[in-house]
């Protein structure tokens, strides 16, 4: 790790880039707990089941999926939507402090969606109590419970009552849905049944901030907004300021910054990883150039994981089975040192055999885009 800079240095985008995958474990495998690296980080996307699995064992020494999908079964982490209105997979103590403090986020996410539309004029009282009352007793799909909830309110489109219901009420996917090697449909019912603990002490915006930074500053209000989607961010700054450091970035706007924040050398050298289709990595800053430069994540990531080479995102990859073979096709968009490039391909061979264990055949391809 490097020295802090002094306050108020302006910190390149290298500078940035390597502090970042330093701060998600990502310059070098480490010999964490599963859950309490899932804790670090604040959750970790789940939109994709398989995903939190690829983002663990790319960030870990050792890991073994089958164990941490027991801490699913046992209820110590769960899939819920939580930043940004998505799917994560966080601890159960992080769901119970953090959920309370987002409901004014969803709250706002659901009044803009097109399903407090069709659902205007309708006192939601009523229905999200009936929906509590109905997921307590037993899990329900999203389909499964817009049918109920119109038995009772007939005039409104089944799938708007749900998702009032999925914006407004603390929900978690049930497993084995999100275990690995097993599968389930998407299936819902309260935090509060389901984790059957008292409430535990909710989480203050200037906690979840400041957890924030540790794991993805140093960052501009900005970015914090787009990680988050809490309102007011810059007063939550200002009531931390105290205990916050400021730099700036090259085109001169503010980072923030926890005192305790580590920081990478930019010369570090940064190992090829593999990520999944989502991983808060990319996904948690307004500008997103620490980690992309000649690639873009976007649309055509859609079903593909990404990979980082040089500590950027520089293509796709996409793993297929049969009953005989497991194919893992890696597509690489940005231009690819020879020694580099062979670096992304072992890392590859060893995430198929981490997906594939037991497959009789196993294939890498590599492409050029």
């Amino acid at each position: 790790m490097a020295d802090r800079p002094d306050d108020g240095a302006v910190l390149d985008r290298r500078t940035l880039n390597r502090t970042l995958l330093a701060r998600q474990f990502l310059l070098e495998r480490v010999d964490l707990r599963p859950l309490d690296l899932v804790g670090r980080l604040v959750g970790m996307q789940s939109q994709v089941p398989l995903d939190p699995y690829i983002g663990l064992w790319s960030r870990l020494g050792e890991f073994d999926p089958n164990a941490f999908g027991e801490t699913l079964l046992e209820r110590r982490a769960v899939r819920m939507t939580l930043l940004r209105v998505t799917l994560h997979l966080v601890t159960s103590e992080d769901a119970l402090r953090l959920r309370p403090l987002l409901q004014p986020m969803f709250e706002r996410a659901f009044a803009s969606s097109t399903f407090a539309r069709e659902l205007d004029g309708l006192d939601l009282a009523p229905v999200l109590a009936r929906a509590t009352e109905l997921l307590d007793r037993r899990a329900l799909t999203t389909a499964q419970l817009g049918l109920e909830l119109r038995e009772e309110w007939p005039g409104y489109d089944a799938t708007a009552l749900a998702y009032a219901v999925r914006h407004l009420v603390p929900l978690v996917q049930i497993t084995p849905r999100g275990v690995w090697g097993r599968s389930l449909q998407a299936t819902m019912t309260t935090l509060a049944a389901w984790l059957d603990d008292p409430p535990a002490p909710r989480a203050t915006p200037e906690e979840l901030v400041a957890a924030y930074l540790r794991g993805f500053g140093p960052a501009t209000a900005a970015d914090i907004r787009a990680w988050s989607w809490l309102g007011d961010v810059r007063a939550i700054l200002d009531r931390l300021d105290p205990r916050l450091r400021t730099y700036r970035d090259e085109r001169g706007r503010i980072l923030y910054d926890v005192e305790d924040g580590v920081f990478a050398d930019p010369a570090t050298p940064a190992p090829a990883r593999f990520l999944p289709q989502y991983d808060n990595v990319f996904l948690s800053h307004a500008d997103r150039s620490r980690i992309m430069d000649a690639v873009t994540w976007d649309h055509t990531f859609m079903h593909r994981g990404v990979f980082l080479a040089d500590g950027f995102i520089a293509g796709a990859w996409r793993l297929t089975r049969t009953k005989r073979e497991a194919s893992l096709a890696v597509d690489v968009r940005a231009r690819v040192r020879p020694a580099l490039r062979r670096e992304v391909l072992a890392e590859g061979e060893a995430l198929l055999a981490f997906l594939a264990p037991d497959a009789p055949v196993r294939r890498l391809a590599a492409t050029r885009t």
